[in-house]
């Protein structure tokens, strides 16, 4: 009896002994997943994991490797990043987790996302062993499905339109035109060579076509600015300053009267041009401009700056010959608008002769209330009449990308890009068709050449979408009411206003209802995100699969 009761307690030793050799299973409550359900940014999916080893688990010389895993579509499995443990005995260089009072760790660890991965299950799994033992550690699952809503911009950009390059056209455009008439020093007489010098002579020209075109022009007004160079005294210049602009007054008086416009003119005179000197020695090759322009810093009164520079005969000799005669002058300005086309002269010259329209008045014409059809066959028409103009390319690029046509888009949006360096609208519908098909490298090159443009912020504002900055993405926006402006919105928690957003798209369309649903969801509007959600699968059966998958709409199931 005895002997058996020796072998029953040697037996239990034993036991106990392997029992504590071995490391058992963890379970989900020793970790914590951040976030749960897990979601996706930037094309990955990341996730922050908090863990716990008990106390009295990690064996001093065991080795435990955590291994992230997420496993879908039936039997696919994405590993993300591994961390390793050890136990107090073990000479490396991974975190010691102590045997008698376990220990905590956070590891980091990202998938890269494709759409099957929406419904899917994050597991850990464990490669253990104490020293040359492997040990088996049960997988343990910690979260469960992926919510790709940041993904959806692939989804609305591929149904809206691209960034069009706008028209410049004005019906009203400020215009001058100048003439230049110089004067022998000390008069002021008007030489008759003078006169039928370019300037002089565009001068003229300019005054009968407006005579000749009174609905396409309007005169303001004529200026006269007449000067006299700054040696000499300021009594003489100002005498002499003041003659030039009477006689130049005299000469536009009668030039006005004799191609019979009408127009007031303003003269005044400068008696000493030191601003204009100091410009054009600047601009010069002058062996002393640099001590000459510090003359004119240095001294304020015009006779000790002209004493100053005198003193340096070299110098003095070249202003004379180079500079000084080029400030005895008269400014004749002509300040005139150019008055173009009305919005309804323009629609019947279109239909009468298109080819008399101007690019932009043609491109102006695609804004009026036109079909998409109409827009089409505006900007066609315009690349056929201005085929090195990028803008019409480019528009009709924007257009096939509404309509879904990924083909003819890009083939616009190359050409349009083709066609010079400054295209920067197509430069980013390139980055925008890039998004669409996912490639985000691609995209960020594409924009980022047309990034100094005030037009394609919507580009950018996709973009930063696709790279996870949710807040820059909606600033770049700003008052942009498109489904992928309310994304960027909605990502950014910013749910009201992507509510109103939706409310102002123009032509709204299943995407639409379907963000309308995930933004009531988050809202905790039960009522709200099961009619928008029905909505939007009448417009597009083909998003039923994935609403099915969507944790967003958790609520309604």
């Amino acid at each position: 009896m005895q002997k058996k009761n020796l072998f029953i307690l040697s037996a239990a030793s034993v036991l106990m002994m392997s029992s504590c050799s071995k490391l058992g299973a963890l379970s989900a409550d020793n970790f914590t997943v951040t976030p749960n359900p897990l979601e996706t940014q930037a094309g990955q999916v990341p996730a922050t994991i908090n863990g716990t080893f008990p106390e009295k688990y990690m064996k001093k010389k065991a080795v435990v490797t955590v291994t992230p895993e997420l496993r879908y579509a039936d039997g696919q499995v994405a590993k993300g990043n591994s961390a390793t443990f050890q136990g107090e005995k073990v000479m490396g260089n991974d975190q010691t987790i102590s045997y008698k009072v376990g220990g905590r760790y956070t590891m980091k660890t990202a998938f890269n996302y494709v759409p099957d991965m929406q419904k899917s299950e994050m597991y850990l799994t464990f490669d253990a062993r104490i020293g040359k033992k492997q040990q088996k550690v049960p997988a343990v699952k910690v979260a469960n499905g992926v919510i790709a809503t940041s993904e959806l911009y692939k989804k609305t950009l591929a149904s809206e339109s691209g960034i069009i390059a706008p028209d410049t056209f004005q019906r009203v455009n400020e215009k001058k035109q100048e003439a230049n008439i110089k004067f022998l020093i000390n008069q002021a007489n008007i030489r008759k060579s003078e006169l039928k010098n370019n300037s002089v002579q565009e001068f003229v020209e300019m005054l009968k076509k407006i005579n000749a075109d009174r609905e396409g022009f309007n005169i303001q007004n004529v200026e006269i600015q007449a000067y006299a160079s700054p040696e000499g005294g300021v009594k003489l210049n100002d005498q002499l300053a003041g003659k030039r602009k009477n006689e130049s007054e005299k000469y536009v008086k009668g030039t006005l009267k004799h191609n019979k416009v009408n127009a007031d003119i303003d003269a005044h005179y400068t008696a000493q041009d030191w601003d204009g000197f100091q410009k054009l020695v600047a601009a010069s090759n002058l062996q002393d401009k640099d001590v000459i322009l510090r003359v004119l810093s240095m001294y304020e009164d015009p006779q000790e700056r002209e004493q100053q520079i005198r003193n340096m005969s070299a110098g003095f000799r070249e202003l004379a010959d180079g500079i000084l005669p080029e400030l005895r002058r008269s400014r004749l300005i002509i300040n005139y608008e150019t008055i173009g086309r009305s919005d309804e002269q323009i629609e019947q010259q279109y239909k009468d002769d298109a080819a008399k329209l101007s690019a932009d008045e043609l491109l102006y014409l695609a804004t009026f209330d036109k079909t998409p059809a109409e827009q089409e066959a505006i900007y066609t028409k315009t690349t056929q009449i201005y085929d090195k103009d990028y803008r019409a390319y480019n528009n009709l690029a924007a257009l096939a990308l509404a309509k879904g046509d990924k083909a003819a888009a890009q083939k616009y949006a190359e050409k349009a890009a083709s066609l010079g360096s400054d295209t920067p609208e197509a430069q980013a519908n390139m980055g925008l068709l890039a998004l669409v098909n996912g490639n985000v490298q691609d995209a960020e090159r594409a924009i980022s050449k047309s990034a100094n443009s005030e037009n394609v912020k919507a580009a950018l504002g996709a973009l930063n979408i696709a790279k996870g900055n949710y807040a820059q993405a909606e600033q770049y926006f700003g008052k942009t009411n498109s489904n992928t402006a309310a994304l960027a919105q909605l990502l950014n928690k910013n749910y009201a206003a992507a509510a109103k957003t939706l409310d102002k798209v123009q032509n709204p369309n299943a995407m639409t209802d379907y963000l309308h649903a995930v933004v009531a969801a988050r809202r905790g509007n039960k009522f709200a995100a099961s009619s928008y959600l029905k909505e939007a699968l009448q417009k597009d059966p083909s998003l039923k699969q994935y609403a099915e998958n969507d944790l967003e709409l958790s609520l309604l199931k």
